[in-house]
């Protein structure tokens, strides 16, 4: 319970009707995407960052367990506030305060959803290329927090390499600024790339500045299908050893296929292996064609018994509304589902898929997968049913099958749903132990007290 005394100190910083204790705001801000839940004790809303300073210096002065939260679309569990203390919800802080078009730098607060922020820029011509499937309702902050990617990645790149300087707030209140709008900056540490994927553990971010591109006029999208995995992810190496770099490279499997067909009956193939959905992009429309061109014919060549290139938007649209819709498909199979990203080589995807469908049949659970395929960034979802002990036991098992196996195959936990709470008994087997004591270490350094997000990230020391 927080004191009465503290909860009108808060009111007095941010309003009354922006520090909420009722039931149901409790309720409201005790989970995230992932099946987890605890209740907080308070949820202040700060509009501001000076606002999240004084707030987080009462947080301090009163041992107050603070998590930062922005919209809730975490997979990792890492916005859950198990220590139930002072949710700190940013989403008041969405406004973008710049966007510098000479520089092609932007500095928006970390309450804007992702994208708001790519639609406005786009309109001015310019483009952000971090696309998260959570785009629509997560958060530049969320983004950061746990450094986000997307299909994109394989040519652009994950939030990690647009973020140029930060704005945070310490656990006792003091502000900070690192980095800023020179592309070219090595005085002292990086900072900026240390609070990254921090998950809320070091400071709470709330300003960023964002490095920002032309858009690419032109795209072209294509969807190869497969009778044989091991053909699928071969065409990945195949076309970037072409000279080509899609803008993606997207796998579904067959579990994949039929889940999406069943739920929207877009004609795919449910007897195929794996489809391939790629995309190139560019501001030359003969260059995009030409790589288009090139994608397609490697695909034939690699074993692919299909491919169909979008001739307008409207085929693009439909091209990629399977991919879109995988989420939304698997709750028509199983009540709950459990998100992994595991990131292995490119090589050994194949290796991965086969021996992530063994694990599905040992264990009597449904696995679907899909993901990044030009990065190796797979999405296995176990799906289940969280209401049967038993299930959730095989679940358990299943997952810590999974991570063992993409660290023997040369990979690891996450690719960008972060740790949170869910990965980190598996995190030792990933990092080992001295690593693991140096986040420590540094974790207390930036909090001695141990009051920001506790017990995400890695174990307390």
């Amino acid at each position: 319970m927080i004191e009465p005394r503290v909860v009108k100190e808060l009111e007095t910083i941010v309003g009354k009707e922006h520090v909420l204790s009722s039931p149901e705001d409790l309720i409201a801000y005790s989970y995230d995407s992932t099946f987890e839940e605890h209740r907080p004790d308070i949820i202040v809303s700060p509009a501001n960052t000076e606002e999240v300073s004084r707030v987080m210096r009462i947080a301090y002065r009163e041992n107050i367990p603070i998590v930062p939260r922005g919209m809730g679309s975490g997979l990792a569990a890492a916005s859950i506030p198990y220590s139930g203390g002072m949710v700190l919800n940013l989403t008041r802080m969405n406004r973008i305060l710049e966007i510098d078009q000479e520089n092609m730098i932007a500095t928006v607060e970390a309450g804007v959803v992702t994208a708001d922020f790519q639609a406005t820029v786009e309109e001015m011509g310019l483009f952000y290329p971090p696309d998260p499937s959570s785009i629509k309702h997560s958060t530049i902050g969320g983004n950061i927090a746990c450094n986000a990617g997307g299909p994109r990645c394989l040519k652009y790149g994950v939030t990690s390499d647009y973020v140029l300087g930060l704005t945070a707030v310490l656990p006792n209140g003091d502000i900070i600024k690192t980095g800023g709008k020179a592309i070219k900056n090595v005085t002292g540490l990086n900072l900026t790339q240390l609070l990254l994927g921090s998950e809320g553990t070091l400071a709470v971010i709330t300003e960023a500045l964002l490095r920002l591109m032309p858009k690419p006029k032109y795209a072209r999208t294509a969807m190869a299908v497969y009778a044989d995995l091991d053909d699928a992810a071969k065409t990945v190496n195949a076309i970037l050893l072409e000279g080509v770099v899609p803008a993606t490279i997207e796998l579904m499997d067959d579990t994949t296929i039929n889940t999406i067909e069943e739920y929207l009956h877009l004609g795919l193939p449910t007897d195929a292996a794996a489809i391939l959905i790629i995309e190139t992009d560019g501001s030359d429309e003969q260059t995009v064609l030409r790589e288009m061109e090139t994608v397609a014919r490697v695909a034939r060549e690699c074993g692919a018994t299909d491919v169909r290139v979008a001739k307008t938007e409207a085929e693009r649209n439909e091209l990629w509304r399977g991919r879109r819709s995988v989420s939304p498909s698997l709750a028509r199979r199983r009540p709950n589902k459990l998100g992994e990203d595991i990131s292995v080589p490119r090589s050994a995807i194949p290796e991965a898929i086969r021996r992530i469908k063994a694990i599905s049949a040992k264990y009597n659970l449904p696995i679907v997968v899909f993901g990044h395929a030009g990065d190796g960034n797979l999405h296995p979802n176990i799906l289940f049913d969280k209401r049967d002990p038993d299930e959730w036991h095989r679940v358990e098992q299943v997952s810590a099958e999974i991570f063992g196996m993409a660290v023997e195959l040369g990979g690891t936990l996450t690719g960008e749903h972060g740790v949170g709470v869910l990965k980190q008994p598996y995190l030792e087997l990933a990092l080992g132990q001295t690593v693991i004591a140096l986040q420590q270490g540094i974790k207390k350094v930036f909090d001695p007290k141990g009051l920001l997000n506790p017990g995400k990230k890695f174990p307390a020391a």
